[in-house]
């Protein structure tokens, strides 16, 4: 079992940046890949970006890429999601997902993630 909280959203010019936490409690965070996952007003759930359980491989949505990353510290038992050069239409709830997980490949479907946590919303102004 693995409870995930999300940080760090709020409201940001076009061309800026934010950086996203999700801490998670409970046991073997390490046997866990990570992903991040937005939800647009009206749209469905979407892939942002996963990562391994020890951190060695990552993928990202085709929007996203060249501008977020993924990163994670199992000693802290977080994961990080730095969002650069922001656009208007990253505007979404964010949602950190944990999918029981250890081999070196990611997943992008949410429907192989099975924790979740609450989001946090983040919306950028263009």
């Amino acid at each position: 079992q693995v409870q995930l909280v999300e940080s760090g959203g709020g409201l940001v010019q076009a061309g800026g940046s934010l950086r996203l936490s999700c801490a998670a409690s409970g046991r073997s965070f390490n046997m866990y890949a990570m992903g991040w996952f937005r939800q647009p007003p009206g749209k469905e759930r979407e892939f942002v970006a996963g990562i391994s359980w020890n951190g060695g491989n990552a993928d990202y949505g085709d929007s996203v890429k060249g501008r977020f990353t993924i990163s994670r510290d199992n000693a802290k038992n977080a994961v990080y999601l730095q969002m650069n050069s922001l656009k208007a239409e990253d505007t979404a709830v964010y949602y950190c997902a944990a999918d029981r997980n250890s081999s070196p490949w990611i997943r992008s479907d949410l429907n192989s993630y099975g924790y979740w946590g609450q989001g946090t919303q983040v919306t950028v102004l263009s």
